[in-house]
């Protein structure tokens, strides 16, 4: 399911004033006829699949994936960096996002209540259809249950005390952090009790979709919210049902997550879709996902390597150095390397046509640098990112995660020697070596630790790392920051209460009683 051609719901009656004392009220309102209206839209199966495309449209805009929310959700974590000259990308990476500017931060925030709008349209209005399809009704709704849930985890996670709609009203009040992982769980669970395993063999105008959300995806963010929640019993129990689907493996190739060649693969549980086949010339800053837009995925132009994008964001040094502190089997470094960054390799390495060391020869500081390669179309069959229209895929779940996250729950319920299992299965697509022959009997702190190494290397540059840090309270662990600190510049200016972003000011304004988060 390419998200390239959209329809959307105009949800709103026009009222056409007639000056005639003869005239009844309810002849007052009329119904626009060049808009589907609230009255006569929600009526058939075409119309819910409708409804339901554009919730997901809502994922391709500039404050969700087309760029803002993978930039807020990296820039905090030590394994990146930014120099961008923009002020308010240059200060996500330093927990110094202003207020009064809502640039990025507050996009995101006004985007994912868009998503949770739409879906919340769906789940209110679908139920009445008489759908000549029951199993896509069911599949409709559990979608809707999933992306509302999706966009709230963003929400929650990001801006902690945030409103928490499930149902259209005029005013949400603010709710508290528990509160949201709440609602979040409950999502989940209705996503995935609805969801199909996959799309190749259902009966409805649905049938052989990519890009849907899948009951695989639903647990897979059902198990991360137990997770990001302390419930490492939950967590691990519905990791194991994602496990014991036995529709995930992963792809040989690390590389294949991370380019337009191999999208939707096995190892993918949720991603969003983008092609760069977008038929207009407008950049589309803002709004919805139009016809005339030209520009897709701009991740890659915003963290494309020098001359070839914006390099508003870089790996840092740490991250570098980590991925050679192993070898392979072989003596080789970890390849996973070549596939999160360039640098100046011994030996030389390719970026769009050009030999690294060469094209860079006439700038030191360049040639001495580190660039983001996941998501760039790099390997030569583009010039640069110029032309804003990449077309790769954003891979939101991976199953490396999964098994990652399940050792993770393994080792936190006392099963540490299960969790090496799990682990040397993402190792050994690497060909790194077997970690129960070289660090035997690890203790459960010694695996915590692994996991964090583990867990740097594999899901690098993928908006995970800080998420990882928060949720293991490094930040208030005095030596843990201090290492940060060591390993990324940027955390010099962290304060407490900056692991959050503030609530945007227009929120605030237009929700009196709204309370802004502690530390802004």
């Amino acid at each position: 399911m390419k998200y390239i051609n959209f329809k959307y719901l105009s949800l709103s009656l026009t009222l056409s004033i007639v000056l005639s004392s003869c005239i009844a009220d309810e002849d007052l309102i009329q119904l626009d006829p060049n808009n589907d209206a609230v009255d006569s839209f929600w009526a058939s199966d075409e119309d819910a699949l409708q409804g339901i495309n554009a919730v997901y449209s809502s994922l391709l805009t500039d404050g969700t994936y087309m760029r803002s929310t993978p930039l807020l959700l990296d820039l905090k974590g030590d394994d990146t960096r930014s120099q961008s000259p923009w002020g308010s990308m240059y200060n996500v990476g330093r927990f110094n996002s202003n207020v009064a500017d809502p640039s990025i931060y507050g996009w995101a925030y006004e985007t994912y209540y868009q998503g949770v709008y739409r879906a919340n349209q769906v789940l209110e209005n679908v139920p009445g259809i008489d759908m000549a399809d029951n199993g896509l009704k069911n599949r409709i709704l559990g979608q809707a249950y999933f992306l509302r849930g999706l966009y709230l985890f963003h929400a929650v996670n990001m801006f902690q005390n945030v409103p928490l709609p499930t149902q259209l009203a005029a005013f949400y009040e603010q709710k508290t952090y528990e509160e949201g992982w709440k609602q979040i769980i409950e999502d989940f669970k209705n996503a995935a009790s609805l969801l199909p395993v996959s799309y190749a063999n259902v009966s409805g105008a649905d049938v052989g979709e990519l890009g849907r959300a899948t009951k695989g995806a639903a647990l897979g963010y059902l198990g991360k919210a137990y997770l990001f929640t302390k419930d490492f019993t939950n967590a691990r129990d519905t990791f194991k049902e994602v496990i014991d689907l036995n529709v995930y493996s992963l792809v040989p190739n690390y590389r294949d997550n991370f380019t337009d060649k191999n999208e939707n693969n096995s190892e993918s549980l949720f991603e969003i879709e983008f092609s760069r086949e977008a038929g207009g010339v407008d950049l589309g800053w803002g709004g919805i996902p139009a016809s005339g837009w030209g520009k897709t995925s701009a991740r890659a132009i915003t963290y494309g390597p020098r001359a070839f994008g914006w390099t508003d964001v870089q790996p840092t040094w740490a991250l570098f150095n980590e991925f050679h502190e192993e070898l392979t089997v072989s003596g080789e470094v970890d390849p996973r390397l070549d596939a999160t960054m360039f640098y100046n390799k011994p030996g030389g390495m390719m970026l769009y046509g050009h030999d690294f060391a060469t094209f860079y020869a006439g700038n030191p500081a360049d040639l001495n640098d580190l660039f983001c390669a996941k998501y760039q179309n790099s390997d030569g069959e583009y010039e640069n990112e110029y032309d804003w229209r990449s077309g790769i895929n954003e891979r939101l779940l991976r199953y490396a995660d999964i098994l990652l996250m399940y050792a993770e729950t393994l080792n936190e319920t006392g099963a540490t020697a299960m969790a090496y299992n799990y682990i040397q299965e993402v190792r050994d697509r690497v060909n790194l070596p077997d970690l129960r022959v070289t660090k035997p009997g690890m203790t459960q702190e010694q695996m915590r630790e692994q996991i964090g190494h583990e867990r740097f290397l594999e899901l690098a540059l993928e908006g995970h790392r800080f998420d990882d840090i928060r949720r293991w309270g490094w930040l208030e662990d005095q030596t843990k920051l201090n290492w940060l600190k060591s390993r990324d510049s940027e955390y010099e200016t962290y304060t407490k209460g900056r692991e959050f972003f503030p609530i945007p000011q227009l929120e605030m304004d237009n929700n009196p009683g709204t309370v802004q988060n502690f530390g802004y």
